[in-house]
């Protein structure tokens, strides 16, 4: 096991577990709600559309958390079409979506014996942390994390192939 694969279910673990940490005690009690009556008016009109949660979306200067769930839909996205285990498209996609190419890292589609990898990496530098994504048969559906960045400068640990597209 590749200590990128332990490194994000580690957190996904923690994360896991303290939010479950949180449904165990007793339930608030909800604050009592102030009711008027509603007074009529020329001007009010019925709302016929349900309000949706607004898309994830990039944040310009924002932290990695703070950039995680758009990085999630991105890869999402590629890995719900033909090129699931192609670093490639995933840098493509993150690129085209608006994260820094320069700050990016990905590890190889093929093993030093040239058979498919089993899984792949690819990351965003944000600041000193790193979006971190890994895909592949072997991991199932995808896994995106937030980890700390290494002080080499980059966020995956071994070798990563050049990004010179």
């Amino acid at each position: 096991m590749s200590r990128l694969l332990g490194r994000p279910l580690a957190a996904l673990t923690l994360v896991a577990a303290l939010g479950l940490a949180g449904c165990t005690g007793p339930s608030p009690t909800p604050a009592p709600v102030e009711t008027t009556e509603p007074s009529a008016s020329a001007t009010d009109t019925p709302s016929s559309a349900p309000t949706t949660p607004a898309a994830p979306a990039l944040i310009p200067g924002g932290s990695a958390a703070e950039n995680l769930p758009f990085f999630t839909t991105v890869v999402d996205g590629v890995w719900s079409g033909p090129n699931q285990v192609a670093g490639r498209a995933y840098i493509d996609a993150l690129a085209a979506a608006g994260f820094d190419k320069a700050a990016m890292q990905v590890t190889a589609d093929q093993t030093t014996v040239d058979n498919p990898a089993e899984s792949i990496e690819f990351s965003v530098r944000i600041g000193d942390q790193c979006l971190v994504g890994q895909v592949g048969p072997s991991i199932g559906n995808p896994v995106t994390a937030v980890l700390p960045g290494l002080s080499s400068g980059g966020c995956l640990i071994g070798q990563t192939r050049a990004i010179d597209w």
